[in-house]
C-alpha cells in the first residue's frame, strides 16, 4: 500500500487537510498526519481537531510516494518550525510528489525548489511565490515536474485529481 504525509498544524484550512486525506485512503493509500509533535491535537482554522500520528522527527521520507501541504495559517507556523521545513526538504530531496494547496506554497519557499518552477496558490501569497523564484500562474492547478499547486478550497477536485494523477503515473 502506497504512503502519503500530511502535514498538520494548528490553523489549518479545514478542507484542505480532510478532502485529501479521506480522498488519498479511497484511492488506497496509508495516510500519515504529521506535525512538528507525534500523537499531539491540531486545531483547525474552524475548530476541527485532529490528532498527528507521527512527529516530524520521527518520518523517514523514503517510505512515502507523497506530501501534502494543506494551507490555512498553518503553512506560515509551518516555515519557522526546523523539523517540519528539514522534513519537507527531505521530500524535495527524495523526489517525493509534493502538492501544496493555498498558502500551503509558504513550506516550500523555505527549501528553495520553487525557482523556475510554475505554481500556483492563494493570492495574497503570490508576490512570495515571485520572489521565490517561481512562475504564478492563475488556474485551479497546475503541475510542474513532481509539484502540484492549487489557489483555495474550491480548486480541490482538480487538486486531488492532479496529484493522484501524477503519483499514480509517476
Amino acid at each position: 500500500m502506497p504512503k502519503a504525509i500530511i502535514l498538520i498544524e494548528d490553523g489549518f484550512e479545514d478542507t484542505e487537510l480532510t478532502y485529501p486525506y479521506f480522498r488519498l485512503q479511497e484511492a488506497g493509500f496509508d495516510v500519515d498526519l504529521v506535525g512538528e509533535k507525534g500523537e499531539e491535537i491540531y486545531e483547525s482554522k474552524n475548530g476541527q481537531r485532529f490528532r498527528s500520528d507521527l512527529s516530524a522527527e520521527d518520518v523517514d521520507v523514503s517510505d512515502y510516494k507523497l506530501l501534502v501541504i494543506p494551507g490555512g495559517r498553518a503553512p506560515d507556523r509551518m516555515r519557522i518550525k526546523e523539523s517540519l521545513v528539514d522534513l519537507a526538504q527531505s521530500a524535495v530531496d527524495e523526489g517525493l510528489v509534493i502538492s501544496a494547496i493555498c498558502h500551503g506554497i509558504q513550506l516550500l519557499i523555505e527549501t528553495d525548489c520553487l525557482e523556475g518552477k510554475k505554481a500556483t496558490c492563494y493570492y495574497s501569497v503570490k508576490t512570495d511565490l515571485e520572489n521565490a523564484g517561481g512562475e504564478f500562474i492563475d488556474k485551479e492547478v497546475v503541475v510542474d515536474g513532481r509539484l502540484v499547486t492549487s489557489r483555495h478550497p474550491g480548486d480541490l477536485p482538480a487538486f486531488m485529481r492532479g496529484t493522484l494523477d501524477l503519483v499514480q503515473n509517476p
